[in-house]
């Protein structure tokens, strides 16, 4: 019932679902870098169309200067960019262009050149030239975020750290972004201003108070400058003229007011700050300062001090009485935390709305993923943040988010087991049990003694995913009856199935279990989840494979067990099919993790410190899997509702006796007992592929086996 009330009470007041693209072109040092690229957006089609389809109408959408006017010659090929827009405006959008998203603009200019702003008005006329039908511009992103980026602390070009560089970049782009509004508005009179900008606030200790202080003025400069307030009167009009910017700068702002049409906010984790002088009590990457005190500096959402959306909206609201909007909304995290943060930004805005404050749009940002900002974009470590699609190895794959953003721009609702349960930045501020009552209907485990089933119950822990284990001796999944009654009782939304034989070598002499564990439980749990509608994910093996191809097997190619275990997955998989279509199977490889003893890792440093012999089979190319990569990414895929089968395995491939190797370095382990044996000499009953690398057509990938490594041996030492 809550769920259709609340549907009908935002009928009329929900904020419009926007969408945008990372769009990024910044500079470090002379190097530019461009996110649409590093998504593959500008040579993959239908990406326009595959956003148009999500509902969305209105798309934040670069026309950026440094892409249009690399060099000084004014020769501009708009083509491309001609292209991408029409398609927009037949897929039924508008767009919302922006000029300059955390650049420099052109190498000719940069941040701190007094012609810059004439030049990008010069740039923004031609745009209105050559599109005198849009009616939304950007045409500076985020200029106080970019000037604290390039001028304070020297991130990006032109790398400056001072006071004053920061003072003279931001007052450049907000110059630039008047005088761009002037010039499109000769064209288009009608064109609107939307200005963003993070949506920040500063909290503090009672001795830091000071410098919170200075900085909670400091975050409304964009729009105080834009709007005409900094006067003589405006604490920073004073500060400026002590820093020794001209009076006539200032005075620009007051003779040209140019006051957004829409106060765009980008509101992320990090958006609130916490500052704390007991830095003993803090990593050291917190460690910072200013002239007068060394301090922390921490989210405070971490602190468990954060005002939040809803209380920073209503201060910009009764600051300026103009219309807002959210014009990014984005989580780098799990896929169902990516949910949880925009259905809770959507209902914020939904209540000012009802509140009469008006919240026009809430932006699904990161349409296509993003780049390395985790780094901040200083550095090129290929860290991919999923948006609304996953476009790794430049596929276009939905992900959950895109079928709640499609719910609510049609319906203004989306309802989801997962949402039932808050998000851990509330958890972090909450004095609320970590395990509360469950009223959602939970996920259902199957084998909660392997090592696939702990992982998940591991995982489902951390990501706040209700669930129910159950072991062998709970649920015989061999008895279709007992399948029946415990999805009767326990009613979840979904089952993971890890129960499986996994004795590869008795399996030979054990053929009538192996076939029942392996594939007829697995297709009585596919059959009762068909009956009642709900999700299935089961696991298979790379051992379904013979190991002739020499090179990568994917999921298309052609299946050829050498022994009894992997034709009992390739049956289970054909069953599970055929009962309940839907299911995701993932095939996996020679995992390993730090939950238990069970792998190949464990066994070669326990032999190695032991100071006994571990005998190694030679030749055999395998991709090793870590297994909580495997039941994090397998669990996003679930979610986002994927279904047949997915090979998943770290990136990387090697040999048992390569692996081994690595081990024992990484351990700080002799290698002199590692034995390398010919497979014949392994004493084993069942035959394996000398070849079962696994990779993915699908466009998914999990990190390098060396950054899992990393991960394990970091693991066994905290």
């Amino acid at each position: 019932m809550a769920n259709k009330s609340m549907d009908i009470k935002y009928q009329h007041c929900r904020p419009e679902i926007w969408g945008g693209l990372e769009c990024t072109v910044n500079r470090v040092n002379n190097t530019y870098r461009d996110q649409l690229e590093a998504t593959g957006h500008y040579s993959r089609p239908g990406d326009i169309e595959a956003i148009a389809a999500l509902g969305i109408r209105k798309l934040r959408y670069p026309i950026l200067w440094e892409n249009h006017l690399p060099g000084d010659n004014g020769i501009i090929n708009w083509q491309k960019t001609k292209e991408r827009l029409d398609a927009i405006r037949s897929n039924g959008m508008d767009p919302v262009a922006g000029l300059l998203h955390h650049g420099s603009g052109p190498s000719f200019t940069h941040l701190l050149d007094e012609n810059f702003p004439q030049l990008l008005a010069t740039y923004a006329l031609e745009v209105a030239k050559q599109f005198p039908w849009i009616n939304n511009y950007t045409p500076v992103n985020e200029p106080l975020t970019t000037a604290r980026f390039s001028g304070l602390y020297g991130f990006w070009y032109p790398h400056h750290k001072n006071e004053l560089s920061f003072i003279k970049m931001i007052i450049t782009q907000l110059k630039g972004t008047v005088l761009a509004m002037q010039a499109i508005r000769t064209i288009n009179p009608h064109a609107q201003l939307v200005q963003t900008e993070d949506l920040a606030k500063t909290h503090s200790t009672p001795r830091l108070r000071y410098q919170a202080s200075y900085e909670n003025k400091r975050r409304w400069l964009t729009y105080d400058l834009l709007c005409g307030k900094v006067d003589s009167s405006h604490f920073y009009w004073k500060y400026f003229l002590e820093m020794g910017i001209a009076e006539k700068e200032l005075q620009f702002f007051l003779e040209n007011k140019c006051p957004p049409d829409i106060m765009g906010f980008n509101y992320y984790v990090t958006s609130e700050r916490y500052l704390d002088e007991h830095i003993e009590n803090y990593p050291s990457h917190c460690h910072g300062g200013n002239n007068r005190m060394r301090y922390a500096d921490t989210e405070a959402v971490r602190a468990g001090r954060p005002a939040g959306l809803e209380q920073l909206l209503k201060e910009a609201w009764n600051r300026y009485h103009i219309p807002l909007g959210i014009t990014e909304c984005h989580l780098n995290c799990t896929r169902e935390e990516q949910l949880r943060w925009f259905k809770e930004t959507f209902d914020t805005c939904c209540r000012l709305n009802d509140q009469n404050i008006q919240v026009k749009c809430v932006t699904a940002w990161s349409l296509l993923g993003s780049y390395d900002w985790n780094s901040l974009l200083t550095c090129r470590n290929n860290h991919y943040e999923s948006g609304i699609f996953d476009t790794r190895n430049f596929h276009r794959r939905p992900t959950a988010l895109a079928k709640m953003i499609n719910s609510l721009s049609v319906t203004g609702n989306h309802a989801h087991p997962l949402l039932e349960e808050k998000g851990w930045w509330n958890k972090c501020s909450s004095t609320e049990s970590r395990h509360p009552i469950r009223k959602a209907p939970p996920l259902l485990i199957t084998g909660k003694t392997g090592t696939l089933g702990q992982a998940f119950m591991k995982i489902c822990e951390r990501r706040s995913i209700p669930y129910i284990a159950l072991s062998r001796q709970d649920l015989d999944i061999t008895n279709e009856n007992g399948v029946e009654d415990i999805i009767n009782r326990y009613r979840p939304w979904a089952v993971i199935n890890t129960a499986g034989y996994v004795h590869v070598d008795e399996a030979e002499s054990n053929k009538e279990e192996c076939f029942a564990i392996n594939s007829t439980g697995p297709y009585f749990l596919a059959n009762a989840c068909k009956r009642h509608g709900l999700r299935l994910m089961t696991f298979s093996s790379d051992l379904v494979f013979d190991g002739n191809k020499k090179t990568p097997y994917y999921e298309g190619d052609e299946v050829n067990p050498l022994n009894v275990y992997g034709a009992s997955k390739i049956l289970g998989e054909k069953k599970v099919q055929i009962a309940c279509p839907s299911s995701l199977i993932i095939r996996t490889s020679a995992f390993f993790g730090p939950w238990d003893k069970y792998n190949f890792v464990y066994g070669v440093l326990g032999s190695l410190k032991k100071n006994e012999q571990f005998n190694v089979p030679e030749d055999i190319m395998i991709s090793p899997t870590y297994i909580p990569d495997l039941a994090d990414i397998s669990l996003d895929l679930f979610i986002d509702e994927e279904q047949g089968i997915w090979h998943l395995s770290n990136e990387g491939m090697l040999t048992w006796m390569d692996f081994a190797q690595l081990i024992a370095e990484r351990g700080g382990c002799n290698k002199y007992k590692l034995i390398s044996l010919a497979p014949e000499e392994m004493g084993w009953k069942a035959r394996r592929p000398v070849y079962s690398v696994l990779q993915s057509e699908k466009g998914i990938k999990l990190p390098p086996l060396e950054n899992a490594l990393d991960r394990y041996f970091n693991h066994r030492l905290a």
